[in-house]
């Protein structure tokens, strides 16, 4: 729902990957946003309306997407989707962080766009700290990217584990991500996703951004 500049995205990455898209939106001029090859469905409609959901094959899909400009509309059709249809996959994108927190924690996934953006900016200002990636549905678990102090490349990731009591996730190593092993060894320009529960955040970043302690 919604053929903005981000619904018109989304819908020709899904299709090139070869899955079957339908975009909705209240406004049949939005649609020009869409490249001429697009083949999917055009639904013209109010994306939490029932008629225009079925039209678009809702009691088909596999996923949907609210990513309009209104927060309301957006979480109103994404609650319809799940609840009177039954689509598992559901997200909706809120302008309004703190309904964003509230509409996870009722289980509705959300993309918080305000607070993506400002931490992407705050990530570029300000290097040293975390920039929050995903929270479960109770806000407790979070993975989150960890600038580390230069003095933590060449050792061992077990020592970050060991030294922040976090998981290291994953990483990303020249543009690729790495699942770590046990003997996996952080390298110059690295960038560290860890999981760990969100009261110890500033902890963490507290251990990673200054020089690590010695290690016997």
């Amino acid at each position: 729902m919604g053929c903005g500049r981000v619904g018109a995205t989304l819908a020709q990455s899904l299709e090139s990957r070869g899955h079957s898209v339908a975009v909705i939106d209240q406004n049949p001029e939005a649609f020009r946003r869409l490249d001429s090859e697009f083949t999917g469905k055009r639904v013209t409609g109010l994306g939490f309306d029932r008629q225009t959901l079925v039209q678009a094959g809702v009691e088909d899909a596999y996923a949907f997407a609210a990513v309009s400009d209104g927060d309301n509309s957006n979480i109103l059709a994404a609650r319809v989707v799940r609840e009177t249809y039954g689509v598992g996959n559901v997200v909706a994108r809120i302008y309004d962080p703190h309904r964003a927190e509230i509409y996870q924690r009722l289980g509705i996934p959300t993309v918080a766009t305000v607070r993506w953006t400002a931490d992407q900016v705050l990530r570029r200002m300000l290097p040293m700290g975390a920039t929050d990636e995903y929270r479960d549905a109770s806000g407790q678990i979070v993975m989150a990217q960890m600038d580390v102090h230069p003095g933590w490349v060449g050792r061992p990731l077990h020592h970050i584990e060991a030294a922040t009591g976090a998981r290291v996730a994953y990483l990303t190593r020249y543009g690729d991500g790495v699942l770590p092993d046990p003997a996996t060894v952080l390298q110059e320009n690295d960038l560290v996703h860890m999981l760990l529960v969100a009261t110890d955040l500033p902890k963490v970043e507290r251990v990673l951004t200054r020089v690590p302690p010695e290690v016997e």
